[in-house]
């Protein structure tokens, strides 16, 4: 008869809560939900409010943006410029409105979140506040030294970064607080992801014009649907805040296909306009990438949008942003 080893499971238990503390350090970094709790260095802290993983998107706005341009080149000055120019979009105004964001929602974090890093006391009131101001002073001023640096004579940068300074305050602010309103807050969810940022990294090298700034207040409508998805996963307790965003307003399934045709539409509006624009091959390859994710909408999330949230952003999305650039490279290309 064998005797069992009673430290191999020992073992094996240890490596998994490694795996799974690594893996929870790793998340709270990144400001993600499932983090770990109970880190106790300031600046670790601090990168956590600033949510690394939502710089993504405006980084990628910013490329967009450049492309659309039609006078990026690939040469040293003008990748530094666009990689300023994400400095700006992604940790300065993007960790400014994140740190915003849980400063004002500190007290329903209270209820909600607790082990979050406000409430749970992790850092100081005073010091969220010196990072706020902080990171909105130094994102002004790499704002106007892009505007100097790219000979601008009227600061495009400095004022587009002035208005999403602007907009974050009144989405998280009271009396305005855009969040509590589904269409409204999630309109400004989308602009700051798609419209803002596409025009600092338009604004780098070439001019930015109201056909520019109006095709991209459009396409913020698809970020307005994308925003929505996010929403389900705190469905209920938007209900018992009293918050109204769309699932809390339409339920569940009916704001799932708000959602859905916000994202297709007007990705297939824009590529209408590339048709319009005879950038055919454009409009062809934006349009090509609208099918998967009409696919995965109908795979996942529209048969279980609490379920599937999730699922369906990490495998619809890539193609959404790769739509993005394509937009971008047919404005430059046409010439806009």
């Amino acid at each position: 008869m064998s005797e069992s080893n009673p430290s191999k499971p020992s073992e094996e238990q240890a490596e998994q809560q490694a795996e799974e503390q690594s893996y929870g350090k790793a998340r709270q970094m990144l400001g993600m939900k499932g983090a770990s709790t109970g880190e106790t260095s300031v600046w670790k802290i601090r990168l956590q409010l600033m949510k690394p993983i939502t710089w993504i998107p405006l980084i990628w706005g910013v490329v967009c943006g450049a492309a659309s341009s039609g006078d990026f080149h690939w040469q040293v000055e003008d990748i530094i410029k666009v990689a300023t120019c994400m400095l700006l979009s992604g940790p300065m105004m993007t960790g400014y409105t994140q740190t915003l964001n849980d400063f004002y929602d500190r007290e329903i974090d209270a209820i909600n979140e607790p082990y979050r890093p406000i409430p749970s006391g992790a850092i100081t009131v005073p010091q969220v506040v010196t990072q706020i101001i902080v990171l909105l002073v130094a994102g002004f001023g790499l704002a106007y030294a892009l505007d100097v640096w790219g000979g601008n004579e009227f600061p495009k940068i400095t004022i587009i970064t002035l208005i999403g300074a602007f907009l974050a305050f009144i989405y998280s602010a009271p009396p305005l607080k855009l969040k509590q309103n589904g269409w409204l807050g999630n309109y400004a969810l989308g602009a700051s992801y798609i419209a803002l940022p596409w025009w600092a990294g338009h604004s780098l090298f070439g001019d930015l014009n109201w056909t520019i700034i109006i095709l991209t207040l459009i396409y913020s409508f698809a970020g307005l649907g994308i925003a929505v998805v996010n929403d389900f996963k705190s469905v209920e307790g938007d209900r018992s805040l009293g918050l109204k965003s769309l699932p809390v307003m339409f339920g569940v399934g009916g704001a799932a296909w708000i959602s859905v045709l916000m994202i297709d539409t007007f990705q297939i509006g824009i590529a209408g306009y590339l048709i319009s624009l005879n950038e055919n091959l454009y409009a062809t390859i934006l349009l090509l990438l609208v099918i998967p994710q009409i696919t995965f909408q109908d795979m996942y999330f529209l048969r279980s949008p609490l379920e599937n949230d999730v699922k369906y952003q990490a495998s619809a999305q890539p193609f959404l942003v790769l739509g993005m650039l394509v937009a971008g490279l047919a404005f430059g290309h046409a010439g806009i």
